[in-house]
């Protein structure tokens, strides 16, 4: 009866996920699910500490909470991105420089972990996963809006939308199983479903996605585990978000123009990650490492905006000087996927899903809109057992200002129009464990 009442528990209180932003560090994903996994870099594939880290890293792995054992985690973030951009041209007046605003964002993580049988596990978690977004409105970009509306022919309407704000987001709610084959080897999977919003300034448009993750956990000597999991990529289909192909759009040599919002699909990619976990201490001084492959590159959408794959490796340490008391570092690496362009006609036009885009806005869209572009982040946090089944987390994670810069060819009346953007970022972790 108090294992069905924490389910549903957990079930109600994910729920509330939907409503809440989050933001993102190797791409557009969270560097690790939980205070935990992100205290340690964002690690978990090979030695999880937790339920929620469990099935969000790798759901073969559950077991290495205690298996007698059930578990439930609550966690929070508080993140605090910072962001600005630069746009620079030849055209008196049609230069700006703004901040992102908004006030910091807060999203929980919620997971649950029980045995079934002595070989079988089950657990569930609810998170935001995924997530970037800007807010440029009221901010001197607008006043570009003008000065572009310069730009021959004369007589053309305005350009609407330069004081951009983007916000898009995905929820995960995740069951999963495991089972463990042999003393020493287990494997899981894990049923995702997705609620996915994208909002570009003109309304959100919403939509859910399935897809799924398997791995494998094995120990070939005590001190040693391995971890290896895949995921499924994921689409997200919004229908009617942004009008690509405006009116305005005439004066760039788009000759076919219509006045109905365009569909943009956006595809989580998949990705596999592998890990290696040591006790260099056992229950004292534990050490992991993974390495992850985000598909970007050939993932429906981010490719239509020239993202490439992404590598990252993640590094997490965790000490336990005394029993009630555990202490964490990670550092956290993701090569930038959004490539820079340099030499793009202004005043020229491409396909966006079908869809014919202004160079100009195809650009601002991918630089300003969704500067997904941090590397490099360094994470610490601790724990203290407040009984042998209760302990409290708390957690810090800093991604390093990384700035990207593009410049298209001159063009008449116009010059070079250049692109910046830089973006950094702050979390706070807070988590809550119970065993019963």
């Amino acid at each position: 009866m108090r294992k069905r009442t924490v389910l549903s528990l957990v079930v109600a209180l994910s729920m509330t996920l939907l409503s809440v932003p989050a933001f993102a560090t190797n791409g557009d994903n969270i560097i690790g699910v939980g205070t935990l996994s992100r205290s340690m870099g964002g690690v978990g594939v090979a030695a999880p500490q937790d339920a929620i880290t469990a099935v969000f890293g790798n759901p073969a792995a559950m077991c290495y909470i205690p298996c007698e054992t059930s578990e439930v985690d609550f966690a929070g973030t508080v993140f605090d991105p910072k962001i600005k951009t630069q746009v620079t041209t030849a055209v008196p007046g049609g230069s700006a420089s703004a901040n992102s605003t908004g006030a910091p964002y807060a999203f929980p993580a919620i997971g649950i972990y029980t045995p079934i049988t002595p070989d079988w596990r089950f657990g569930l978690a609810a998170y935001g996963v995924s997530g970037l977004g800007v807010d440029y409105k009221d901010s001197d970009l607008r006043n570009l809006s003008a000065t572009f509306s310069t730009f021959p022919p004369p007589a053309a309407p305005p350009l609407p939308g330069m004081d951009i704000k983007t916000d898009f987001q995905i929820m995960k709610f995740a069951p999963n199983i495991a089972y463990r084959i042999l003393p020493n080897l287990s494997v899981g999977a894990a049923l995702q479903v997705n609620w996915a919003s994208l909002d570009l300034g003109s309304g959100s448009a919403h939509n859910f996605g399935v897809g799924t993750q398997v791995g494998v956990s094995y120990k070939p000597v005590d001190r040693l585990s391995l971890g290896v999991t895949y995921q499924s990529p994921q689409a997200h289909e919004f229908k009617r978000v942004y009008n690509f192909n405006d009116p305005s759009m005439v004066r760039f040599g788009l000759l076919t123009v219509d006045n109905a919002r365009d569909t943009l699909t956006l595809e989580q990619p998949q990705q596999v990650v592998i890990g290696a976990a040591y006790d260099i201490i056992p229950g004292k001084l534990l050490a992991e490492v993974n390495g992850k492959w985000l598909n970007w590159g050939g993932a429906e959408g981010y490719k239509d905006f020239d993202w490439e794959d992404q590598y990252v490796v993640a590094v997490g340490v965790q000490g336990k000087p005394v029993d009630w008391l555990a202490l964490r570092m990670g550092y956290n690496y993701g090569n930038n996927p959004v490539k820079e362009h340099n030499g793009w006609n202004p005043f020229g036009s491409r396909k966006l899903q079908g869809t014919p885009v202004n160079n100009f806005f195809y650009e601002y869209f991918r630089i300003v809109g969704f500067p997904a572009i941090v590397e490099n982040h360094i994470t610490a946090g601790a724990g203290i057992n407040i009984t042998k089944k209760v302990s409290v987390n708390v957690g810090y994670m800093h991604a390093f200002a990384k700035t990207i810069k593009e410049a298209s060819a001159a063009a008449p009346g116009v010059g070079t129009v250049r692109l910046e953007s830089q973006l950094s970022e702050d979390s706070y972790e807070f988590g809550l464990n119970i065993m019963f």
